[in-house]
């Protein structure tokens, strides 16, 4: 059985201004709830290639999983996926223009539970979509507040 989880939010901010802070690594931990670091492995830009050391929680258990980047289209489309870690997943983020200048997110986790996770796997979607749609509130809110107004 595998996962697929879509959830988006319209944010009233630029669509460089939004892809640009998703897209560094360095500000996951502000806005995933559950992701306590990450660690860049790879020099240099962000790009097809890099490498990204996780850390996180999810359903009461500690993870540990590296992400490698497989797309990237700065400003529009970040597609990573798992070299190591508890299962195969995938994430996908990607940007769009609203009619109002704003920016609409669209967040994707997909990915084939294997081993004790596949037992977990009617839990683990609605669990991932509840968790998205709050870190994605929480990123609109980080994001539409005044100090990134000025900016």
């Amino acid at each position: 059985m595998s996962v697929d989880v879509v959830t988006s939010i319209d944010i009233d901010r630029p669509r460089e201004l939004v892809a640009g802070f998703v897209m560094d690594p360095s500000n996951a931990t502000e806005w995933y709830r559950n992701i306590a670091s990450v660690e860049v492995e790879t020099t240099g830009p962000l790009g097809v290639g890099s490498r990204m050391a996780f850390r996180a929680q999810f359903l009461g258990r500690s993870l540990a999983y590296t992400y490698e980047v497989v797309e990237f289209e700065v400003g529009r489309r970040l597609v990573m996926r798992t070299a190591d870690g508890p299962f195969p997943m995938e994430t996908t983020y990607s940007f769009e223009d609203t009619a109002l200048g704003g920016t609409r997110v669209t967040l994707r986790n997909r990915g084939e539970p294997t081993g004790f996770s596949r037992f977990a796997t009617p839990l683990m979607e609605p669990a991932m979509r509840q968790v998205n749609r709050k870190d994605l509130q929480l990123l609109k809110e980080i994001l539409e507040s005044e100090s990134h107004r000025s900016e």
